[in-house]
């Protein structure tokens, strides 16, 4: 899972600390760091542009960025080789991690925004919502932690690959995993239709079962259980603050997904207000 790490800089103050994390993670171990910028491309007049060597002022900022991630390796120990690319991000950061053979795209987010989505109309929503490869999301202010899991199961394919991808973490970390069903209960349904809303409830509870079946079928039986009612990304979120957690697993679409992503999907909901680091997980 975390063999070969592709992160994403842009010379943002949240892109380095998504990269101070992965270095870190990769510390006294084997995983290989190659650390991606992308060059946008010019949509502006060539014309009204008052600068001689356009290319090299675009370059300019994202080559720095580089040698200032080569450099971060060297003071921790880390190899880092890098990569610079021209084009779209959302196009080339995927298309590299498929080429470079990469277990995970690490990108680093402001953090918390009361106001709106993290994510809304990002970089980093059409990275994910393009991508074949998980995507680790490191929210700014958080720390890369795998000891305490939280995934999230909905009895979707995409639930079944975040938890497939926690009990692979689990094997090589010693991981402790809680698995999270939430049914999905407006408020006044018990007064409209109680019998849809038991329905729901038990819906839950099967996914849980199935779940618990699945990680009991792999050799593990030491993982906690949770039900819970009420809007899911707000239920995982406040679940990983009371429990802890370090990362929050989450399934998502690639390719197809992409404008049902960028609509305000439960998984952008949860990275926009994750109290840590959320991997976007792949079926």
């Amino acid at each position: 899972m975390f063999d070969r790490l592709l992160v994403a800089v842009d010379g943002s103050e949240a892109s380095f600390h998504a990269l101070r994390e992965s270095l870190r993670l990769a510390q006294g171990g084997a995983a290989s760091v190659k650390v991606i910028s992308a060059i946008p491309p010019y949509e502006g007049e060539l014309r009204l542009v008052g600068v001689r060597n356009l290319a090299a002022t675009m370059r300019g900022p994202y080559e720095e960025a580089l040698a200032r991630s080569e450099e971060m390796g060297r003071n921790v120990g880390v190899r880092v080789t890098t990569l610079l690319a021209q084009g779209e991000a959302h196009e080339v950061i995927p298309e590299a991690a498929q080429a470079e053979g990469c277990d995970v795209i690490i990108v680093g987010v402001r953090g918390f925004n009361p106001v709106e989505s993290v994510l809304q109309s990002s970089v980093t929503a059409r990275i994910i919502g393009a991508s074949q490869t998980n995507v680790l999301v490191v929210p700014l202010h958080s720390s890369i932690g795998l000891t305490r899991l939280l995934v999230a199961v909905d009895g979707s394919e995409l639930g079944k690959s975040a938890l497939e991808a926690a009990l692979g973490i689990r094997e090589s970390y010693g991981s402790h995993i809680s698995v999270l069903s939430v049914a999905d209960v407006p408020p006044d349904l018990y007064g409209v239709d109680a019998k849809a809303a038991r329905e729901l409830i038990e819906k839950a509870r099967i996914v849980l079962e199935e779940s618990a079946a699945t990680a009991t079928a792999r050799g593990e039986d030491e993982f906690k259980l949770a039900l819970r009612e009420g809007d899911p990304a707000k239920v995982i979120n406040d679940f990983a603050r009371s429990e802890k957690i370090d990362l929050i697993l989450i399934g998502s679409h690639g390719r197809t997904g992409i404008k049902k992503f960028l609509l305000g999907s439960v998984t952008e909901r949860v990275i926009s207000h994750a109290p840590c680091p959320v991997l976007v997980t792949r079926a």
